[in-house]
Parts: C-alpha cells; structure tokens; sequence
C-alpha cells in the first residue's frame, strides 16, 4: 500500500492518503511512457514549415550564360537550388505529425508515469489553495513557498477558478491543469507535482482506483 502525505496551507503534514498499490504500474509501462510522450510532443507541431522546390520558383527557362567559352561553370537556370533565390532541394512542405497512442497504451503510461513521480517523493497532496481574495501573485507565491514547490510545478485541480487563475498566471514555471486533463508529459515534466484534495477522485478514477480513499 502506497501512501501520499496532505499538507495544509501552511506546508504542514496533517495526514496521509492510501493508493492501492494495484493501481500503480511498477513493473511495465516504459515504453508505453516513451511512446505517450513522443506523440504528445508530435502532436504539438504545426506541420507549416513550407519551401519551395526548383519547380515553384518563379522564372524563365533561359541560361544565364552560354554553355561554353566563358570560363564559367555551365547553369541551365536560375531555379537551381545551387542558386541563391533559387529552389530548396528536399526542403519541408506542410504535412500532419499527428500520432495515434491506443488508449490502452495512455492509460498505462499515465499509471506507470504517476507511479515513478510517486516514488520519487515529487507529488504531495494539498488540503487547498489559499484564499485568494484578491487574486494577488504574492499570495499564490507564499503559497507555493510554503509548499517547498520552488522550482517549476504542476498544479493539479479538480477545477481552475478565475481568481486562482488569475494569481498564477504571472508565476514562472507554474502551469495548472485539472485532474481530468493532466497527461503524462506533464506528470514527467515538472520538478515539482502539488495535488489538490478536491482533485484526488478524479485522479484516482484515471488511474482506476475509484475504491482509493480520497
């Protein structure tokens, strides 16, 4: 049985949470964690970068000089990729880097990724996030402080309230994410992992302990 320690506002250790221990992956999932964050990543590129091939530049078909006693290289045309202005030979066209991860497969990665980020002592459960009334910076950075959270830290909430939106938006290195969304890039990416109470259901039903305690 594995267990998260609950810490209140003030970075104290006020209990503990049970995660079955059925329901972390410790011995598989390495390469489903491999393949999940190589298509995430995949499919965050645009896939625009466009060149144009000797056939899309615009131009006549005449030499530029005649083929011999110049002294010069022969050239047939200006199009040449040797040229500059010319075409670019195999250069990038728009194209979909778009992956396909089976769900089975991202459910795993998530488990097996969630667990190691466990082991490592990187995610702690927090009762809650401070009153933010108003959503000032420095009340979500006393915060964080108090959660010894001080490199970059992924902020996991059942929900994202405006007010707590607004208090983080301006904090280097801070991303939130809710339960429902949080993906298995951003599990490895981040330092530091603070889990709100609230959010722990939802967590625990993706990684398929809807009998955890929360």
């Amino acid at each position: 049985m594995s267990t998260l320690k609950i810490y209140d506002g003030d970075g104290e250790c006020i209990g503990e949470m049970p995660i079955a221990a059925g329901d972390l992956e410790a011995h598989k999932g390495t390469q489903a964690v491999h393949d999940a964050v190589v298509a995430y990543l995949a499919n965050q590129r645009a896939g625009t970068a466009s060149t144009r091939s000797k056939g899309m530049v615009a131009g006549s078909n005449r030499k530029p000089w005649r083929q011999k006693g110049t002294g010069r290289a022969r050239a047939g045309y200006r199009q040449s990729p040797i040229w500059r202005g010319g075409g670019v030979a195999f250069g990038p066209h728009p194209r979909s880097f778009k992956r396909k991860l089976p769900r089975g497969v991202a459910r795993l990665a998530f488990r097996r990724a969630w667990h190691d980020r466990v082991a490592e002592g990187a995610a702690r459960v927090v009762a809650a996030v401070p009153a933010l009334e108003p959503p000032k910076t420095r009340l979500m950075t006393a915060w964080l402080k108090a959660q010894q959270a001080n490199g970059s830290t992924l902020l996991i909430c059942d929900r994202i309230s405006e007010p707590l939106r607004l208090a983080a938006r301006n904090i280097p290195g801070l991303e939130l994410v809710t339960a429902a969304h949080v993906n298995t890039y951003q599990v490895l990416r981040y330092a530091a992992i603070l889990v709100l109470q609230d959010a722990m259901p939802a967590l625990n039903q993706r990684l398929g302990a809807e009998d955890a305690a929360s």
